[in-house]
């Protein structure tokens, strides 16, 4: 190979030498591959530790434990606590609070407790889903931002043999090369965000199975104790 034209279709060289368009098109997939990996870190540690959290609360909930007991513990430690045991710290509030009021209907306080979980839920879902939006709109926008750039470069290359008399591949090669750079940081910054956005959706919607059945399953003992106490 010409050691010249080996040169020219350097990476480096190539990304240095393109067309202004294709290179903020380029910084673009860069930047977003960068925020995509920060967030998919972020979210496989966060969602590791729920699952931890929510495996060790159930184990103690179902290990019949005093609620009362729980309860303190959990509402002393809140802002360190789990998306399961904020929920339970909700709604056993909520029930303690409506049961203390003369008059009150078992139906009454029961419909006050599942509000109160499932306000609770709702949030610490929002809180899950965080940052997922960005990974589809990565995963889903990149290669098109990408492909956009290699249709500009290559539009660009072929423009400049306009006024060659005679083209040659070592004419044309470079800024054919430079254009597919920019599909490959686009591919490069879609796959691993949309990897990571299908796991990661699985991985929520199995955790909001889990709280939601512990809220029917909660709600069913309190629906009890309030019954009993009527």
């Amino acid at each position: 190979m010409n050691p010249d034209l080996s040169q020219d279709l350097s990476l480096l060289h190539l990304v240095l030498n393109a067309s202004l368009p294709v290179q903020i098109v380029m910084a673009l997939l860069l930047g977003a591959s960068l925020m995509s990996w920060w967030f998919i870190f972020i979210k496989m540690f966060a969602l590791k530790r729920a699952l931890r959290v929510t495996d060790a609360f159930e184990h103690e909930f179902w290990g019949g434990g005093d609620l009362n007991l729980m309860f303190k513990r959990v509402a002393a430690e809140r802002n360190e606590a789990g998306e399961m045991e904020r929920i339970f710290e909700a709604g056993f509030r909520e029930f303690m609070k409506l049961k203390q009021q003369a008059g009150m209907s078992a139906s009454f306080i029961m419909d006050g407790t599942r509000r109160a979980m499932r306000a609770t839920y709702q949030r610490e879902l929002d809180g899950l889903e965080s940052h997922l939006s960005f990974l589809a709109t990565v995963g889903s926008v990149s290669p098109y931002v990408g492909l956009f750039g290699t249709v500009w470069g290559i539009m660009i290359a072929f423009m400049g043999l306009s006024s060659v008399a005679q083209a040659t591949l070592a004419q044309v090669a470079p800024g054919i090369a430079e254009a597919l750079i920019a599909t490959a940081m686009g591919l490069f910054a879609a796959i691993p965000a949309v990897v990571s956005y299908n796991r990661y959706t699985h991985d929520i919607d199995r955790l909001a199975n889990r709280m939601e059945s512990f809220m029917e399953e909660f709600s069913n003992i309190l629906q009890r104790q309030a019954t009993r106490a009527a």
